[in-house]
């Protein structure tokens, strides 16, 4: 493998929540190395910008293992030996994605 294979270990990877009110960089490993909140975001409650927060690491961590299943396949790494690595595909951060979107729509409580 060539050097910049090896790049994906100290990327960075930002996601966002739909809103944009949460912004989260994080290392490969889906560890946050900056966490950026608007007003909006502050207004969440503890528990709910808690959970939206580890769920963007989630999604930067996914991220990072596309990229590197990406990476690894351009240099001729079959699909079979990529599964067996466990790295992320496309359709897995789709559903990381789908998943946050769904709990940022759901109702935060059930009382009127």
């Amino acid at each position: 493998m060539e050097t910049g294979t090896l790049d994906w270990v100290d990327s960075r990877y930002t996601t966002r929540s739909r809103s944009g009110a949460i912004t989260v960089t994080t290392t490969a490993q889906g560890l946050p190395v900056a966490v950026r909140l608007t007003d909006s975001a502050m207004g969440l409650g503890a528990d709910t910008l808690a959970a939206r927060i580890l769920a963007l690491c989630g999604e930067g961590r996914i991220a990072a293992g596309v990229a590197l299943r990406e990476a690894v396949a351009a240099q001729g790494v079959g699909d079979e030996v990529l599964d067996m690595m466990g790295l992320a595909t496309a359709e897995d951060l789709a559903r990381a994605q789908s998943a946050d979107d769904a709990r940022a729509c759901a109702p935060h409580s059930w009382l009127r």
